[in-house]
């Protein structure tokens, strides 16, 4: 097998299982082995290995030694953390992209946009569709901190959004804010298409906050409701 297609099945093993954890497919605290996923995909051990590798750095995934792995439970503490640094990394990574985006980055952009609304569009959208959508929305954020042309502040940023990717999944399929998202994304793209840096991170800034307090609100009123059941059994 060559290398490019093994870096092809590695990737597309990890998206995959990704994608079953952020869409709840395996659930926050469930258990998974590698053998389960294996034969779930169709391939050998080896890529699963190496996607759980990656997931349990990401922070997505707890490896249990003999039993497998389990998927991370919500951490309000885990959340505010990684949503304040995010905040602060996406708006430098923004107001750079303004500063240094070239014509064709501009239109790499507004590709991505529209491919947003395209989906948007869809009747009757399965959780595939909506996954899509999700994943082009935070490869927006991927692409404007790579026109950055800071590869550290690059690489930093593409980490934190990988941990809140689950979260935001979260905020978008139940508190149905795909409509703000993209209303949002646009905002962003506009300022950055005119060059305008500190409108650029105020908006980027902006749109992490608003993201960190709605699912703040859902984290915090499923811990209540917890507790309230806790107490009363």
């Amino acid at each position: 097998m060559s290398k490019e297609r093994k870096n092809t099945l590695r990737d597309s093993v990890f998206e995959k299982l990704k994608a079953m954890i952020i869409t709840g497919q395996i659930p926050p605290g469930g258990r998974v082995t590698e053998n389960e996923i294996a034969e779930r995909l169709k391939v050998s051990r080896t890529p699963v290995r190496e996607a759980f590798n990656r997931l349990e750095r990401d922070g997505l995934v707890i490896g249990r030694p003999r039993q497998g792995y389990v998927v991370a439970e919500f951490n309000l503490t885990m959340f505010r953390e990684a949503f304040d640094i995010r905040e602060l990394l996406d708006g430098r990574a923004t107001e750079l992209a303004a500063a240094n985006a070239t014509g064709a980055d501009k239109a790499k952009l507004r590709e991505m946009l529209a491919e947003c609304e395209r989906l948007a569009a869809i009747p009757d959208r399965s959780t595939r569709e909506k996954f899509e959508e999700l994943q082009v929305g935070i490869d927006l954020h991927r692409v404007i901190a790579e026109m950055s042309g800071n590869e550290m502040l690059y690489g930093m940023l593409c980490g934190i959004l990988d941990k809140c990717q689950q979260y935001v999944w979260t905020e978008l399929l139940w508190l149905d804010e795909w409509k703000l998202t993209r209303e949002e994304h646009t905002g962003i793209v506009d300022a950055i298409c005119a060059g305008d840096t500190a409108l650029a991170g105020e908006r980027a800034r902006a749109h992490v906050r608003g993201s960190r307090e709605n699912i703040l609100r859902l984290l915090q009123a499923k811990s209540d409701y917890q507790g309230f059941f806790a107490k009363a059994s």
